[in-house]
């Protein structure tokens, strides 16, 4: 008997920086792995995006002949397949069609979605849960809502912008507008911005700084988690969820930030016998930093 061909599925998680694809097999584990850096502008962004998945069907040796999902930055149509705003790529204000470019440069069907609801179907492979939320915790402030192991954008396909929650109507004015966002406290910008240095990652020092006894970084610190805390029961009391996953830029901190949002949300329950009924807590987790959840929730897209 010959061997019997796998179906993989792929993902292309395609940032400013890099593009990351993934070859995914039936139970989730990645199979391949292949990044290169991305080319900027409308054909860059493209060409980069085939590139990979070439080397892709090349490390596997399979045909990958399944729809290409693909997660992308900026605002996403994923109806057409088109994408646009998406400055850091160099696609500003006309929609690109990423679907219908990419599937005549492959001569196969793709999938196009927002990279942050691409990962929130990543974390949910990762926790093996029907009902989870992805924050992330990036530039900016936003999460992916995956119920009953369907992803959920919204009416507007705003669901999960939870960033734009004000909390303090008296603080900072945020991009959207409105002032005090939770963006404007809990986001990577907002971090870099109250602890500014120009030799490190900012959430890196700044935690490392905390960890020495830096009492000007705890209180910078204390203040993010509480923040991101704050976001976390927004949306477990919308959604309750089994699990909130921290990702994003400042998530590759790892545990100092799931223990500093987990005290947080614990000294925000203290008094509130409801709140602390809920374990709000005891439901957060932190994406593995070696774990590609953006485009492995890209691969999920084509089921």
């Amino acid at each position: 008997m010959g061997a019997v061909s796998v179906t993989l599925d792929v993902g292309l998680d395609v940032g400013a920086t890099k593009t990351l694809g993934v070859a995914v097999g039936p139970d989730g584990d990645i199979l391949a792995e292949v990044r290169e850096r991305t080319r900027l502008g409308a054909e860059g962004v493209v060409e980069t995006a085939a590139r990979v998945f070439d080397a892709l069907r090349a490390a596997t040796g399979e045909a990958l002949d399944g729809t290409v999902g693909v997660g992308m930055p900026g605002l996403v149509d994923v109806r057409r397949g088109a994408v646009k705003h998406a400055v850091n790529l160099g696609v500003n204000g006309e929609w690109l069609p990423v679907r219908d470019l990419l599937s005549r440069r492959l001569d196969l069907p793709v999938v196009v979605e927002n990279d942050v609801n691409a990962a929130a179907l990543g974390a949910r492979v990762l926790d093996e849960a029907d009902d989870v939320v992805y924050l992330s915790v990036g530039t900016g402030l936003a999460a992916g809502v995956v119920l009953g192991g369907r992803l959920r954008r919204g009416a507007h396909g705003a669901a999960g912008e939870v960033g734009h929650v004000s909390v303090d109507p008296s603080g900072a004015r945020c991009q959207c507008g409105q002032r005090g966002c939770l963006e404007t406290i809990a986001s990577g910008s907002a971090l870099a911005s109250a602890w500014p240095v120009t030799d490190a990652h900012p959430a890196a020092a700044l935690f490392a700084a905390a960890a020495r006894g830096d009492a000007a970084a705890v209180e910078v610190r204390d203040r993010f988690c509480d923040g991101v805390a704050s976001a976390v029961r927004v949306l477990s009391l919308a959604v309750d969820p089994v699990s909130i996953v921290l990702g994003g830029g400042v998530a590759q901190v790892g545990e100092p930030l799931r223990l500093g949002v987990q005290r947080a949300l614990e000294a925000q329950a203290a008094g509130s016998p409801f709140l602390a009924s809920l374990d709000l807590a005891g439901r957060v987790r932190v994406v593995p930093a070696d774990y590609p959840v953006a485009a492995v929730g890209a691969a999920m897209l084509g089921q």
